[in-house]
């Protein structure tokens, strides 16, 4: 049984994996710091990139399409 392959490569799932953790981390620190509502948008940031991480996920479990 072969699982599917994802939709991002290995290196893009780790520069998305770092993005997200980035963004993630900055949200609370520009929110601490800046008296606007900005930190929102680095929040969105994160929740985009978090979904196409777990598409990502969806797409590597399922298994592969049997084409033999």
């Amino acid at each position: 049984m072969h699982q599917g392959s994802g939709i991002l490569s290995t290196r893009q799932r780790r520069l998305a994996w770092l993005g997200f953790l980035l963004a993630a981390l900055q949200a609370p620190v520009a929110a601490r710091l800046v008296s606007d509502e900005s930190w929102l948008f680095s929040l969105c940031v994160a929740l985009m990139v978090a979904t196409v991480i777990m598409a990502d996920d969806a797409a590597r479990r399922r298994p592969a399409s049997a084409t033999d």
